[in-house]
């Protein structure tokens, strides 16, 4: 027999909270109807960005795409709540559309409860939280606080005047927030203009290199680096042929070739400093690919911890699912990660998601990586949190954009585009002082943005109090001569006995 867990649906007690003697509970499917959505869902890869009829769907926003087709439509004789199955979300509509992908439920107040206050009725109950799990299970099993219907719309009248205020509140944070991304930008774009340290170069011209100069160190010890590279392929070689050349033979290395010219697209020219020489990326750096997963791997003994895609983001690296994969030796030793690459998102066709990167810093040892990112292993002198900051500056994303633009109109990196990316190279002294003055600014953005939070999260705790107080009684005064909700709900109950089919449809407005 299967054991319960503790949030098994059985095993769960919906709060109840103390109301005034002339409210009653009801049982959630008493005071909603459950709309039938049978041929009705509509697949996520069929919304069209413009249509006749608005989709709602459990995404963040209200209406999800558009559709033309009537036939999907549904047009409730009330206005309907939305709940989203996996995200515990509910939605308000009050006009006709098509419900979205999958996880929708749409419910209809039953009459004579009053839409809005079973809206926000439905927004003040505290479900289980189970992850991406569904949880109508939970909001079926639910009671409901029915007030006289006098008294639901003096307690939606009193809930919308009090969110009002609140959402000009939160208004303002949001344009805070985003005022602060684009002094974000600034800061990045100062700093790679050289405008943060030009106080610095003029004080430090005896640490300053020019541009042929930092060329011939920078193929200097790239040579360096070959031939060490080379001295351990010979050998592993020898090794090999001593073992009696099991499997493939050791990968020679590819002797490097230093262009120090990057080839900076025109239209860009202009928002490119003179500062500093541009190089191509590869031309400090190896750039190299990872695992590609496949059943083989599956025989193999030796095992390896390695990251994927969900792991990188924008200058954030999420550890808390690492697998591992099957490797050889050889594959084990070539790639490890060590602390100070820089692991660059190959994506995969959304502009969004191409490019992201991450500093990898060696919270996990003996760790690869997945072919789907891309490792770049800067020479000695070059800083990853530079190029990491300069990659995630708006002239760096249009670089990056540029090289995983194509012809057929996906968009994605390679090995030999990323290789190819125009970088900055200032002195190894000029990256600390441009990234001590960017980590200082940025250190009080961040602080600035943990107050902004605070304040979010203050405001969503003083809304989920005004729905507390609304939905025990406490939020506005009790009339003596309303008519008591166990009324209501006998009516309620009549009306449902009635009902043997779903009610009639009629024609209503439709989302702006």
């Amino acid at each position: 027999m299967k054991e319960k867990s503790a949030d098994d649906t059985e095993d769960w007690v919906p709060e109840a909270l103390p109301i005034p003697s002339h409210w009653i509970y009801a049982g959630f499917e008493l005071a909603f109807e459950n709309v039938s959505l049978t041929g009705l869902k509509i697949p996520q890869k069929e919304y069209g960005s413009t249509g006749e009829f608005p989709i709602v769907d459990q995404g963040n926003e209200l209406i999800g795409g558009y559709t033309d087709d009537a036939d999907k439509v549904i047009a409730p004789e009330r206005d309907a709540i939305i709940f989203c199955d996996h995200t515990k979300c509910f939605k308000y509509a009050d006009f006709s559309f098509a419900p979205g992908a999958d996880g929708v439920k749409v419910l209809v107040p039953r009459e004579p409860i009053v839409e809005r206050f079973a809206f926000y009725g439905c927004k003040s109950l505290r479900l289980p939280d189970r992850g991406y799990s569904r949880h109508y299970s939970f909001l079926k099993k639910s009671k409901f606080p029915l007030a006289p219907v006098a008294e639901q719309n003096r307690i939606v009248a009193k809930i919308e005047e009090l969110f009002s205020e609140l959402d000009k509140g939160i208004e303002s944070l949001k344009t805070a927030r985003e005022q602060l991304k684009v002094y974000r930008q600034a800061v990045l774009k100062h700093a790679f203009e050289g405008k943060l340290t030009a106080q610095w170069r003029e004080e430090n011209k005896d640490k300053l290199e020019t541009a042929d100069q930092l060329l011939a160190r920078i193929k200097k010890e790239r040579e360096t680096r070959y031939q060490q590279q080379l001295g351990e392929w010979k050998a592993a070689v020898k090794a090999w042929e001593v073992d009696g050349k099991p499997g493939r033979k050791p990968s020679k290395p590819k002797k490097p070739i230093v262009t120090g010219n990057p080839g900076i697209p025109e239209e860009l020219e202009s928002h490119c400093t003179n500062q500093w020489p541009w190089l191509r990326l590869d031309d400090i750096s190896a750039v190299s690919g990872g695992l590609t997963k496949n059943q083989k791997r599956n025989s193999l003994q030796k095992k390896m911890k390695y990251l994927r895609v969900a792991n990188v983001y924008a200058d954030k690296l999420i550890l808390d699912d690492i697998t591992e994969i099957g490797v050889t030796e050889e594959e084990f030793d070539k790639l490890k990660l060590v602390a100070g690459d820089l692991l660059v998102v190959e994506g995969n066709g959304s502009i969004d998601q191409i490019g992201r990167l991450a500093v990898w810093t060696g919270e996990i040892d003996q760790i690869g990586h997945q072919n789907h990112l891309i490792r770049v292993r800067l020479i000695d002198g070059m800083l990853s949190r530079f190029f990491l900051l300069f990659l995630l500056s708006q002239l760096g994303r249009k670089f990056i954009i540029k090289q995983a633009s194509s012809t057929s109109g996906l968009h994605t990196l390679s090995i030999s585009k990323v290789s190819g990316l125009p970088v900055p190279v200032p002195s190894h002294y000029e990256q600390e002082a441009i990234l001590s003055e960017v980590d200082e600014l940025l250190s009080q953005l961040e602080m600035m943005e943990g107050g902004i939070v605070a304040e979010e999260n203050r405001s969503e705790a003083l809304r989920q109090s005004i729905l507390k107080k609304a939905f025990s009684g406490q939020l506005v005064p009790q009339d003596p001569s309303d008519e008591p909700a166990s009324v209501l709900l006998e009516r309620i109950k009549t009306e449902k006995a009635k009902q043997t089919k779903p009610g009639k449809k009629k024609k209503r407005k439709t989302a702006a």
